[in-house]
């Protein structure tokens, strides 16, 4: 098995030939034989017994060709690839001109290579400083956040209903005259103003009282299921009971309620430092991607289309794989969704060339900083893994190879060289 020649016909492209000799060949049409046999009969003898040379005689000599191809195509391939010192990443237009008993085979193919990489600046980086500073306006807004999670529900008799206010409901939905599945409900509890309905609905419902019938009229969003999408809809109600938010108020009393602390003023220095903690971690991610950003900018390459569709086809199937797990098949998701499988996939596009492109940034980051992971922190890599899934770092290094688990540290080594080089101003 040989390379018999490479040509480069483009950017990331090449043809190549590749050679098996007659010998190998042959060889590997004994063991398709061996390995088909059991299932071929010939009169004379019984079944899985027939010679290879009667088979060949009654059938053709080319009777065994196509599982021995099978048998010498992927160490030939893999072969060529290493001798032509190409890294590939597809193939296409593969043809086997030539396959013989006497000449061996023939293999023709183009094949798209990884991109080569100009890296640009992707240490000493300036970025501006993102603050963590808990302002007063912060700890205000976590507090009516408190306040609001703490309120009670009094009931409301003297006035019409409002936007804020809960009123407990029947509704039937028409379309054209007709009752829909599914559009029913009675002594609903509904938020007006939280936007779970369709929209336009909760605004009707204001202004209404107690005991009242009346008609809302709406139109269902396009990207609605299907059977109701766009259409014009009539909801006869009727409100039962009107309540609004009696809100406690912000003292001693309510600290010691909602908390462990015996004031207010505790409270609010407890809800600055968490504020400052939040802000710290998220100003920490905002960062990192901001930096990993301008890597991307910085550096040269000219990246094959079919990595980006492949990175798509992966989302495509990792998406699949969470919606089996609750219990939802993905033909189910995206009717309901209004969406078939191009236009989902077409949705993944912007994400996957994102992550291709920083995935070929660090890759060739690791390559010029010569980046590798040892052996203790492949280790904590796998423990840190198994903490995320309740596994054991041993269980993680069965199911996942050592290999894979150091692409992730050199990964997360070349982050950090990104991130703790860089000049924050």
């Amino acid at each position: 098995m040989a390379l018999k020649s490479s040509n480069k016909i483009d950017v990331n492209t090449y043809e190549l030939v590749i050679t098996v000799d007659a010998a190998t060949f042959a060889d590997a049409c004994k063991k398709a034989y061996l390995k088909e046999r059991k299932s071929i009969q010939l009169p004379g003898f019984r079944k899985g017994k027939a010679p290879m040379g009667m088979i060949e005689k009654m059938y053709g000599e080319a009777t065994f060709f196509e599982g021995a191809l099978d048998i010498v195509y992927p160490e030939a391939v893999s072969a060529a690839f290493e001798e032509a010192g190409l890294n590939v990443v597809d193939t296409a237009d593969v043809d086997v001109p030539v396959m013989s008993k006497a000449e061996g085979v023939e293999i023709t193919m183009k094949v798209t290579t990884y991109p080569e990489v100009k890296l640009g600046d992707y240490k000493g980086l300036k970025i501006e400083k993102i603050s963590v500073e808990a302002t007063d306006e912060d700890v205000e807004n976590e507090l009516a956040q408190m306040q609001k999670r703490n309120a009670r529900l009094i009931d409301v008799t003297d006035r019409a209903a409002e936007m804020g206010d809960t009123a407990t409901i029947d509704f039937e939905g028409f379309v054209d005259g007709v009752a829909f599945e599914g559009g029913k409900g009675e002594n609903y509890d509904l938020e007006l103003g939280s936007g779970s309905f369709i929209p336009g609905f909760e605004e009707q419902v204001a202004g209404h009282n107690i005991d009242e019938e009346f008609d809302v009229n709406v139109t269902f969003p396009e990207e609605y299921t299907p059977e109701l999408a766009g259409k014009a809809a009539v909801f006869k109600c009727k409100i039962h009971e009107i309540k609004k938010n009696e809100l406690p108020e912000l003292d001693d009393e309510f600290a010691k309620d909602v908390s462990e602390f015996d004031t207010l003023d505790e409270v609010k220095e407890d809800l600055k430092k968490k504020i400052e903690e939040r802000k710290t971690a998220n100003a920490k991610t905002e960062t990192e991607n901001k930096l990993l950003d301008m890597v991307v900018e910085n550096m040269e390459v000219e990246i094959p289309e079919v990595m980006f569709t492949k990175r798509v086809d992966e989302m495509l199937q990792e998406y699949t794989y969470q919606l089996k797990n609750s219990g939802i098949e993905l033909a189910t998701y995206l009717q309901y969704m209004g969406q078939d499988e191009e236009s989902f996939k077409a949705t993944l596009r912007e994400s996957a060339e994102k992550q291709v492109k920083l995935s070929v940034a660090l890759t060739a980051i690791i390559e010029a900083e010569k980046i590798e992971a040892n052996d203790e922190e492949i280790e904590a890599e796998a423990a840190k893994i198994g903490a995320n899934y309740g596994m054991s770092a041993e269980q993680v290094r069965k199911a996942l190879p050592a290999e894979r688990i150091a692409e992730d540290v050199a990964r997360n080594k070349a982050v950090d060289l990104i991130v703790n080089s860089a000049i924050v101003e």
